[in-house]
């Protein structure tokens, strides 16, 4: 068989987000475990067969899951910490390391490099007994195998998977490879049976990193002995966003198949290429993370000057990683003026297939000519369009005066103490409530037109009324307006700025269940009015106490967009800066005196090599800053960030200089606020004492134990609390008890103070 193409891995919520519905329907019992198996395995299929017929040769198996590939990969092998032994059932066991439940908090969960998507922090301890448990790997070949396809089995590789692993007890590497090595051996004598030929891909993502000289030892012990368990398995290697060319050497002495390289991403990957030693080289010259077009007749042309070093008949054509961070199709689109403009994955499958055959000299069949005469006419009518430009825009960004607030967080502090009149331990939730099936029904109709703006803003104005009572009610300090008008934390403040294209059926995992659609961002950026004045002024009208602004920030906007190709990310997300900084002043004219500017994703956007990080931080820093430029010292800025590596990034995140930021801290323990004790980090601090992400209800007393643990770390007169982040996919019925819990723990804290 002659290989051509593959796709590294595809997506699997569905294209209509049937598992999401599945998943949610299991959790809440309204389904048994067959009924979720069998929307699992019809996802698949279509799958399966629709990268068939397009004429994608190697078709990938296991880069489909339940809930992420990472937990998958830790019950392959039996990592599994001892407090969820104890739930017998295979699935609810599974769903429970990654949610928790009332036996057993989940496991940390924290970004996929730069990535939106989340994954599953494998904990590894002492009394892990690895074990093989192939079932799911097997099972899901023989399926690919009845469709006629060739299956390539997906398996988080070795290196990776120990690398991202939470470990107490020393060097992950020195403690666990040899174990881990001889199941991922065992799994391959396994697989070895199931064909006369058996291709597997090892993700090793963990390359494209700064990677240790034990790391590149262990890929070389690692690889040179799996390529040794059968001469039926052909491995291929892979890495994505970002080069691997420190790896590349180490990989061509082993016996492995073919190396995996991103082109899209890792422009320095070329530099490997003489180091081959006659390896298949899979280049991804698709882009798998972004959603415009590709430029066929550019990537051909790529693929030529790779060439010069790797023999024609060694290049096998792929996206540039996983399509998971793509929507599934563009016909699921209503028509808009850039539509043409665009590529989910069902249009990178075909791009991928023409690319091969324009690059193999393969003839073309009648539409895939027509494909690409139109892939050449959208290339080029969007290199021209005038709806990307807005001079306006681009000369108020050149005659910017004034990048920062005046006044430093010491000047800051007391006036906003005078101006808010808080107590102690001041208590407060991180923006939205849960959103309920007649608050998403409302806006549905509304945009829909059915129901008119006088109905809309009548059920906007009952949920805000009922959230704000029920904070009052319960004590909370500092109250927000629950977002009840917002689909989205970006999509809402994309929808009312100019150069944002909203999509209908986009949809794209972020963990387990939940689904996002970012906005595409296409031309230059400015607001037309305010966004979010009239709510919160409103909001704040129904109680005396302080009620937060609620923004979202640059940089989280930017990184959780699909983001214009034409220009320099620092340039957009100024454009945004400089929208957000109307928006606050308007904010606080009109009476609010403390605004949230959320930077959930700051952290993701960093680049994966430390020798381009000090610039992203440089322009990160300042656009936030800039947004934040028109708050008066008496008005206070609060910050929030999610899941992240803050020991990496406390410095920069105090070079924020925000006044109280909250941070995603209760499923990695307090660990993370040692880096802020370490560096005498001064401003306020709100870590997250309940996990939204679980629907257990935390006690009193174990919200109290945990402020007390805080208090050691934290000065108590610069702490906040709250949860880790907001309550949107929460139910009323788990969020009231547990709120109610964690005011009365402050209660009990303050009166011992």
């Amino acid at each position: 068989m002659s290989i051509k193409t593959l796709i590294t891995g595809f997506p699997r919520i569905g294209e209509k987000r049937e598992l999401k519905k599945a998943l949610e329907s299991y959790w809440s019992g309204a389904i048994k475990a067959e009924q979720l198996h069998k929307t699992a395995s019809q996802i698949r299929q279509k799958s399966l067969l629709y990268q068939k017929n397009c004429g994608i040769d190697l078709i990938s198996v296991n880069d489909f899951s339940l809930y992420d590939n990472m937990l998958d990969t830790a019950v392959m092998l039996n990592a599994v910490s001892e407090r969820f032994k104890v739930i017998e059932n295979d699935l609810d066991r599974y769903f429970a390391m990654a949610r928790g439940n009332d036996k057993a908090t989940a496991l940390e969960m924290t970004k996929w490099f730069n990535t939106n998507y989340h994954y599953i922090v494998p904990e590894l301890n002492g009394n892990m007994k690895p074990m093989l448990n192939a079932l799911k790997i097997i099972s899901e070949y023989k399926e690919a195998k009845k469709a006629a396809v060739t299956p390539k089995i997906n398996i988080i590789g070795p290196v990776t998977f120990l690398g991202l692993s939470k470990n107490k007890e020393g060097n992950v590497y020195n403690a666990y490879f040899d174990k881990i090595l001889s199941i991922y051996k065992e799994l391959l004598s396994e697989i070895s049976k199931l064909d006369d030929i058996v291709y597997v891909q090892f993700e090793e993502p963990l390359l494209v990193k700064d990677t240790t000289n034990l790391e590149l030892t262990l890929l070389k012990t690692a690889y040179t002995s799996l390529s040794c368990v059968s001469d039926k398995i052909k491995i291929i290697v892979t890495s994505y966003f970002e080069h691997s060319t420190e790896a590349v050497e180490i990989l061509t002495e082993t016996g492995i198949w073919a190396v995996a390289l991103d082109f899209v991403y890792g422009k320095k990957n070329l530099q490997a290429l003489k180091k081959l030693n006659s390896k298949k080289l899979i280049a991804g010259v698709v882009d798998g993370r972004n959603v415009w077009i590709n430029d066929i007749d550019k990537s051909v042309k790529l693929l030529d000057k790779i060439a010069e070093n790797v023999p024609h008949q060694d290049i096998i054509i792929s996206t540039s990683c996983s399509l998971l961070h793509v929507p599934y199709a563009l016909e699921n689109e209503p028509d808009s003026d850039i539509k043409r403009w665009l590529s989910f994955a069902y249009e990178k499958v075909k791009e991928t297939v023409l690319i091969a055959k324009l690059f193999h000299k393969d003839s073309l069949s009648e539409q895939e000519e027509i494909f690409l005469a139109q892939s050449r006419a959208a290339i080029e009518e969007k290199k021209t369009s005038c709806k990307i430009n807005d001079i306006s825009v681009q000369t108020r960004v050149k005659n910017i005066q004034k990048f920062e607030r005046g006044g430093n967080f010491k000047e800051r502090n007391p006036l906003q103490k005078k101006n808010l009149n808080l107590p102690l331990l001041p208590t407060t939730t991180i923006g939205s409530y849960p959103q309920t099936d007649d608050i998403r029904s409302i806006r549905k109709e509304y945009k829909k037109g059915n129901i008119c703006l006088e109905e809309y803003e009548s059920g906007i104005k009952k949920y805000i009324d009922n959230c704000v009572a029920f904070q009052d009610e319960t004590g909370l300090d500092v109250l927000v307006h629950g977002e009840p008008e917002r689909n989205d934390m970006v999509e809402y403040f994309g929808e009312m700025l100019k150069g944002f294209h909203f999509t209908t059926n986009a949809w794209v995992q972020s963990y387990g269940s939940r689904c996002v659609k970012p906005p595409i961002i296409y031309g230059d950026i400015s607001r037309p009015q305010p966004m979010t004045v009239k709510w919160i002024t409103y909001a704040q009208s129904k109680t005396k106490k302080a009620m937060k602004g609620m923004l979202t920030g640059p940089v989280t906007i930017l990184n959780w967009s699909f983001v214009r190709d034409d220009k320099p990310r620092n340039e957009v997300s100024k454009q945004i800066a400089l929208a957000l900084s109307d928006e606050i002043n308007d904010l606080q004219q009109a009476g609010i005196k403390i605004i949230q500017v959320d930077e959930a994703a700051f952290k993701e956007g960093y680049p994966i090599r430390k020798e381009n990080i000090a610039e992203y931080e440089k322009w990160a820093v300042e656009n936030f800053k800039l947004a934040v430029s028109t708050a008066k010292k008496e008005t206070q800025i609060h910050t929030h960030m999610c899941y992240s590596e803050f020991n990496e990034i406390v410095k920069t995140i105090e070079a924020m200089d925000a006044d109280v930021l909250t941070i995603e801290t209760t499923r990695s323990g307090n660990e993370l606020l040692n880096a802020f004790k370490q560096v005498g980090y001064k401003n306020e601090i709100g870590p997250g004492v309940y996990d939204i992400h679980s629907p257990r209800i935390p006690q009193v007393e174990e919200f109290a134990d945990q402020i007390r643990k805080l208090k050691e770390i934290i000065p108590v007169q610069r702490l906040w609390i709250n949860p880790d982040c907001g309550l949107k996919t929460r139910k009323w019925e788990e969020v009231k008890p547990a709120l109610k819990n964690m005011v009365e723990a402050v209660k009990i804290i303050r009166d011992k103070n």
